[in-house]
């Protein structure tokens, strides 16, 4: 299905990026994995690559123009126009909004959305020539609204809108554009949050897990397993939509 095409996944240097990529590699993509150090790529790549696989570590800062455009660029050169894009790449900095600085702000919305943004429009092009293309933006339940994640929320939701523009723009030349909303989900971001609150991050996730339908948390393969299937052919009349990988409604 997907021998000649190519897939971007940003932040894909751990967590549900790291997930996202290896999955699409086993879909049949070659990879780009996007990580604001190149470096710390290395392990997605190599995890890609031992299992017959074939994937490119790119260090790229998502919310600077220039770099997105060079990184594109330089993924069309030595893997082919990608066709599906993944955008992950994401940070949290938590704080009450009386507490919350104005860089904490930036940086949130810079990374979140600006990014999501500039690799769209950067991506679209090849998406369009190939008359075939998948954009997948992460938002979160968060998008409904956090205590705490002003920021977070806002650049969520903000994702979801994106989403819905993107599917009505693209729509004619093959492109859908989707969102999934993961909950809790098992990574060092969450782990980040234990940390942050003062919690053992083992009665952190089993205080999550006591309120979640299916009685556990997520793990970075389970929004994998929805972007691949949001990547594939079959999902092609699938447009628009947000999609709350959480292990029971969320909206």
């Amino acid at each position: 299905m997907a021998d000649s095409r190519v897939a971007i996944v940003t932040g894909a240097a751990r967590g549900i990026g790291a997930a996202t990529a290896k999955r699409l590699a086993e879909d049949g993509f070659a990879v780009a994995v996007i990580d604001l150090d190149e470096k710390q790529c290395a392990d997605t790549v190599s995890a890609i690559e031992s299992g017959g696989g074939k994937a490119l570590a790119v260090g790229c800062d998502v919310s600077d123009a220039a770099q997105v455009q060079a990184a594109v660029d330089r993924i069309a050169a030595e893997l082919g126009g990608p066709t599906v894009l993944v955008n992950n790449a994401g940070v949290i900095r938590d704080n009450m909004l009386f507490k919350m600085s104005e860089d904490d702000w930036d940086m949130v919305m810079n990374v979140h959305l600006r990014g999501a943004f500039l690799m769209s429009r950067a991506v679209q092009k090849h998406m369009v020539e190939a008359k075939w293309g998948r954009i997948v933006n992460l938002s979160s339940t968060s998008a409904l609204g956090n205590r705490g994640q002003a920021n977070y929320s806002t650049a969520k939701a903000g994702l979801q809108g994106l989403t819905k523009t993107l599917a009505i723009e693209l729509g004619k030349f093959g492109v859908t554009a989707n969102a999934i909303a993961p909950g809790f989900i098992a990574t060092d971001m969450t782990k980040a949050t234990a940390e942050r609150v003062g919690m053992d991050f083992e009665d952190f996730t089993k205080a999550a897990a006591s309120q979640i339908p299916v009685a556990r948390v997520g793990q970075p393969e389970d929004i994998a397993n929805t972007v691949s299937f949001f990547a594939d052919d079959r999902s092609g009349f699938v447009s628009g939509q947000v999609i709350y990988v959480a292990g029971g409604p969320k909206a």
